[in-house]
């Protein structure tokens, strides 16, 4: 590869200044880059395959982003609706169900839709139900405990692959699990490996066919490139033909052979983000979400630019202006936020987990707008938010996984790639693949040719599972469910054989939970749940028990609702925390309910660590934290109160939010803690926790 411009030896490599320029092998592909034609819609085959069979049995259909699944669930719902049924649109997160309410409505009108997602409850019973998969899933239970059929004649669960998330996968299984065999289900991802074994799992479970529609085509096509660290753009890939795995450019494969490679920044900085962005800009290669490690990093980026001397596109400008105008005067926070001068006069903006819902909710929609250049997001954006951008940029080939840093897998890059390429924006998509300490360039180019991961089951037992059914099933029943799981499919599977040790380890967590139970009185020796247990269902939370046994205990102020949502907060807190709180926000009352709380639980906490079941210690300052903002005071106040990013005080207060709804449905045990849950969620559902917007 031919290297051009000004080094200086740092080492065992070296760093050039940035001059735009691109590989001659790249002329014909760049040339290809604008805006596609318009069109009548036609819809691809696949697409019509699946509108044939979804709504007449089980379906499971995996396509590339972009490539129009939504229209295939849209058609199927359609019909249903015409034809006087319902149907449930289930969604794994708030956001995206809120932007299919907003979009369903407009198509069967508003009064036919309804959404329930926790946070918001409207219409519920309209023909057109939009919600999170943890609603659905509560409504099976419900219907399970009281023997009504769940009034739906069709479900669709979208982003399908949740069903191998670590964290919230058990869901997904469950509702396929409980869901009646009548009710035809709709399943919609752009990244699972195993289509056909799911379908064999699903057809083995509700006694009937699931159809596999399987699209491989992207919509829009992507095109793999290296950003040189001179400047200069090539192809990362060689054209060998469409049909065979792809292989790394030769001029790319010495590059990364060379002894001494050329840097685009030292070991552990950043690269000069205003730069590249002028070579993105000379070659029409933006909008661009660049795909950093960390939060830090993505709000540095911003400022690396700031003196970089970038400048957007002026057509942006001014419209960007006005729109800004328009989405902030809502908020007086967003007004202050301190990003809003370089989305303003760079059309740039950073995007992650610890900046408020709000804010980021802007982002999202001028982006999608096309009025933003740039987006420095976390890798959460790849699975979790639908803003495509012509290019999106690499600078790590790993990724943080909650515990460390492990390759990205096939699975992981196609959710980032899916986001480059908008489909009736831009004829193709680019993947833009940076050099530097964290980024392996032979495995990213053998991970584009790598189909999605398999997805595996991630069921797991809990208490709040345990006793939601056990409201309508004897514990031989709940261990014939549990050998209906995934899980036991896979297993037998590998086994090739049948046998009850399929779901041995399942039934194993289940009975060591149906124990604990019994020993604390939620449970009968019987296997009937007592009516302790039969409330204790309703807490559909992470840990139901140890709220159980709060109420249990009389340990909780019932007549205060600032006070019990700070209460509520200690249960849902996950962060570790120092005690050293401004006496301002530790009135005596919160200091004596707090001490009394631990003091009356902790028998019942060591019994359950006695048994093996995770606990958490109890930190006073997210109590505290939460009990300010129900008290009224302002946000500036409680936020450096709580030691938390914007983000995650957000996260904490909506968390908090909904354990106190599940609070609210123990009016028949607990009417007076009932009635404070409700009023709690008033005080601290408030501007900037939630929006207009939602």
């Amino acid at each position: 590869m031919k290297r051009s411009g000004h080094s200086s030896d740092s080492g065992s490599s070296r760093r050039l200044r940035i001059k735009p320029g691109a590989d001659p092998e790249l002329k014909n592909i760049f040339t290809g880059i604008g805006v596609p034609g318009k069109k009548p819609f036609l819809p691809d085959p696949f697409q019509v395959e699946a509108v044939s069979a979804a709504g007449e049995g089980d379906c499971l259909v995996t396509a590339p982003t972009g490539s129009g699944k939504t229209w295939i669930a849209l058609q199927t719902i359609s019909r249903i609706f015409h034809q006087g049924g319902r149907s449930w649109y289930a969604s794994p997160l708030k956001a995206l169900s809120n932007a299919k309410y907003m979009e369903f409505g407009d198509i069967f009108g508003a009064e036919n839709v309804g959404i329930l997602t926790g946070d918001r409850k409207e219409n519920p019973e309209a023909p057109v139900i939009i919600g999170t998969t943890e609603v659905l899933r509560n409504q099976l239970y419900d219907a399970m405990h009281t023997g009504a059929t769940l009034p739906f004649d069709f479900v669709v669960l979208d982003e399908a692959h949740f069903l191998g998330d670590e964290e919230r996968g058990v869901v997904w299984e469950e509702i396929i699990i409980y869901l009646p065999e009548r009710i035809p289900l709709l399943l919609l991802s752009a990244t699972i490996g195993n289509a056909g074994e799911i379908a064999r799992w699903i057809s083995s479970i509700h006694q009937k066919d699931c159809a596999v529609i399987q699209e491989f085509k992207r919509a829009v096509p992507l095109f793999p490139i290296l950003f040189h660290p001179t400047g200069t753009l090539f192809p990362l890939l060689a054209d060998t033909g469409a049909k065979t795995t792809p292989r790394i450019h030769k001029k790319i494969s010495e590059y990364v052979s060379s002894r001494r490679p050329l840097l685009l920044a030292p070991p552990n900085r950043l690269p000069p983000f205003g730069d590249m962005l002028q070579v993105l800009k000379k070659y029409r290669l933006l909008p661009a979400i660049f795909f950093l490690k960390s939060r830090a990093d993505c709000d540095h980026a911003l400022e690396i630019c700031a003196g970089s001397g970038w400048e957007p596109n002026g057509h942006i400008t001014e419209r960007l202006a006005t729109r800004l105008e328009e989405l902030v005067l809502k908020s007086p926070y967003l007004k202050r936020q301190g990003q809003l001068w370089h989305l303003r006069h760079l059309a740039i903006g950073s995007h992650h987990s610890g900046q408020l819902p709000a804010w980021k909710l802007v982002l999202e929609k001028l982006m999608t707008e096309g009025l933003l250049e740039a987006i420095f997001a976390t890798s959460t954006v790849a699975a979790g938010v639908n803003f495509p951008a012509r290019s999106i940029v690499m600078l790590n080939s790993d990724r943080f996984n909650g515990r460390d840093f492990s390759p990205l897998t096939p699975t992981e890059f196609h959710q980032m790639a899916g986001r480059a390429g908008r489909r009736g924006m831009d004829n193709i998509g680019f993947a833009v693949v940076v050099p530097g300490k964290f980024m392996d360039i032979k495995y990213i180019a053998k991970v584009t040719g790598m189909p999605p991961n398999p997805v595996n089951s991630r069921i797991r037992i809990n208490f709040s599972m345990v006793l939601n059914l056990l409201l309508s099933h004897t514990p031989d029943e709940v261990e014939d469910l549990l050998s209906k799981s995934f899980a036991a499919f896979q297993i037998l599977q590998k086994k090739k054989k049948k046998g009850s040790s399929a779901h041995e380890l399942l039934v194993r967590e289940f009975n060591h939970q149906l124990c604990f139970l019994r020993d604390n009185e939620f449970v009968t020796p019987e296997g009937y749940l007592t009516d302790d247990g039969v409330w204790a269902s309703r807490l559909r939370v992470d840990h139901p028990l140890i709220i159980a046994e709060g109420f249990r205990r009389k340990a909780f102020p019932e007549n205060d609702p600032a006070l019990l949502a700070g209460v509520v907060a200690l249960f849902v807190n996950e962060e570790e925390t120092d005690e050293k709180i401004d006496t301002v926000f530790i009135p005596n009352k919160l200091v004596k309910v707090f001490k009394q709380l631990k003091k009356r639980l902790r028998p019942f906490s060591e019994r359950l660590a006695e048994s093996g079941f995770a606990t958490r210690p109890l930190y006073l300052r997210p109590m505290a934290t939460v009990y300010a903002w129900a008290s009224g005071y302002s946000w500036d106040k409680v936020l450096p109160l709580s030691e938390l990013e914007p983000g995650n005080l957000v996260m904490l207060i909506l968390r908090t939010a909904d354990n106190l709804r599940h609070i609210t449905g123990l009016k028949e045990y607990f009417p007076e803690a009932a009635s404070s849950a409700k009023k709690a969620l008033d005080l601290i559902l408030k501007d900037p926790v939630i929006t207009e917007d939602g």
